[in-house]
């Protein structure tokens, strides 16, 4: 219960040290097209781009760290633990070959107007663009295996979740959103090439950084990776298949598409090599449709993937309580009919569960309804016997699976349940094409399909999936509202900057 947030000028003189910008360090070799400077703190996310094209300039306001400032900057924070890991281990003397897994997140936070304010009316939208320091692992010399000597025990905290950049941009506007995370991107690449000369614990150190962006929803990892929207036939950002293909053969896919493959493919699109027509040229790009922008690691976030599942159940709870299974093939339900199911749904949750009804899903109302006792209750509504078992099954199968891909570490947290995933989604996918056949017929859900098909797969490859998830940043959108509210100047042109200085601060 301590006040954390203290009043700006109590924190002049701490936070100098505490800000990117203060530490000095090196780059060898010195990174391409990124000045050299060490003592850099925030800057114009537009900064290089104010005489643009057309010369008019672009209407909106971003401000972020150098991304090499503010890894070191994180890094120094680590100090002691990073010191204190070295010493268990006997390596204290370690300088050179130490790899840092560094976790990057983006997230669109829809609407962030002020409800008062005087501004204009417009529907205000923030993107903000982060990185989570993961684990640290040293080669010590006469070694095949790195040691780690530090790991991030909450990786989904908003605590280690390090503000890079924020923007005032709606994440649909492709153009300013690419404008302004261009440099950021120019300055991950640079780095992939090169090594930190860093002075930790009195030594000099040098660090490489391994850069993983798993921390984005799936509508963000298609716009970064020049796939087609959500909607697209092509259901997955991970393989090649098409929707129909994904409910006939639900399980058996393979972790396929990459950034590489991405681009090469927009080649494809963008030359037509073959002289193709539109439709052959979009099946061999299999839904490539725009440049690949951002590196994003084919992974599943575990968040979105938790609230994408739960709006599936939902819907199938309501057409349970509907008994649409009957009507397979006979007039649609009315909106009315509909309606009252829905309303049945939420009344019947309200009561046994205390769950609100939400206008749009979320992480806790997800987490809420895939349980056993939700499915109880819903079960009551449900007329028929046999399909109150059979959704009694799938939901007892999906708590079975889930805590595969929602823990830090599978093969540690539910071993058993690892064992059993793919048995579990075997018998999942054979529930979706008989049972509830007339939901599922010739389509499937996104995160349905990636939830059965990938997940093994992702695990054995990073060894979680939890732990790699977007959810440490989308608590700190939560941070970035408080902070906006409480802690800012209320001038456009100064607000980001306050914000994006209490945000690491509190970090």
């Amino acid at each position: 219960g301590r006040q954390i947030f203290q009043p700006l000028h109590t924190l002049r003189g701490v936070e100098k040290e505490l800000l990117p910008g203060f530490h000095p360090f090196e780059w060898q070799p010195a990174l391409r097209n990124v000045p050299t400077s060490c003592h850099v703190g925030i800057i114009d996310g537009l900064a290089g781009w104010t005489a643009s094209v057309d010369d008019s300039p672009a209407d909106t306001i971003a401000r972020r760290f150098r991304y090499d400032v503010a890894l070191v900057s994180a890094l120094k924070d680590l100090e002691e633990d990073l010191m204190e890991g070295l010493r268990e281990q006997g390596l204290e003397d370690c300088t050179s070959d130490f790899t840092v897994a560094v976790k990057e997140a983006c997230d669109g936070m829809g609407d962030v107007s002020e409800k008062h304010g005087g501004g204009p009316a417009l529907p205000e939208k923030a993107v903000r663009f982060s990185f989570t320091l993961m684990s640290i692992s040293v080669r010590a010399e006469g070694q095949e295996q790195p040691v780690t000597v530090f790991r991030e025990a909450k990786p989904n905290s908003e605590l280690s979740c390090k503000p890079m950049c924020l923007m005032f941009v709606d994440e649909s506007d492709h153009e300013t959103l690419t404008a302004i995370l261009g440099p950021v991107v120019a300055e991950r690449d640079a780095m992939k090439e090169s090594r930190l000369i860093l002075s930790l614990g009195g030594l000099q150190r040098s660090f490489r950084f391994l850069f993983r962006g798993t921390g984005y929803d799936e509508k963000m990892v298609r716009e970064m990776e020049g796939l087609e929207a959500s909607g697209s036939s092509y259901v997955c950002t991970l393989c090649d298949s098409t929707r129909a293909e994904a409910s006939q053969n639900m399980v058996l896919h393979s972790i396929t598409r990459s950034h590489e493959e991405n681009r090469e493919r927009y080649e494809l699109w963008r030359t037509n090599p073959f002289a193709e027509s539109a439709d052959e040229l979009r099946e061999r790009v299999r839904g490539v449709s725009a440049k690949p922008f951002l590196e994003t690691t084919p992974t599943l976030d575990a968040l979105h993937c938790d609230i994408g599942n739960a709006t599936e159940f939902y819907k199938i709870f309501q057409d349970e309580i509907g008994e649409m299974h009957l009507r397979a093939g006979s007039a649609n339900p009315s909106r009315e009919e509909r309606r009252s199911w829905r309303a049945a749904l939420d009344k019947q949750l309200r009561r046994k569960m205390k769950l609100k009804p939400v206008m749009r899903m979320n992480g806790n109302y997800a987490r809420r309804l895939m349980t056993q006792e939700a499915v109880e209750a819903v079960c009551e509504l449900v007329p028929s016997e046999e399909r109150r078992e059979a959704l009694k099954e799938l939901v007892g199968l999906y708590v079975q699976m889930k805590p595969v891909w929602r823990s830090t570490c599978p093969a540690r947290e539910c071993p058993d349940q690892l064992c059993r995933y793919s048995f579990n989604s075997q018998r999942f996918a054979e529930l979706l094409s008989g049972t509830f056949k007339h939901r599922y017929d010739g389509k499937i859900t996104n995160y349905l399909h990636k939830t059965l098909a990938h997940v093994p797969e992702i695990v054995e490859r990073d060894g979680s999936i939890g732990a790699w998830a977007s959810e440490g940043n989308e608590s700190g959108n939560k941070l970035f509202r408080r902070f906006r509210k409480m802690n800012a100047r209320q001038s456009k042109a100064f607000e980001l900057e306050d914000v994006i200085k209490h945000h690491w601060l509190y970090t």
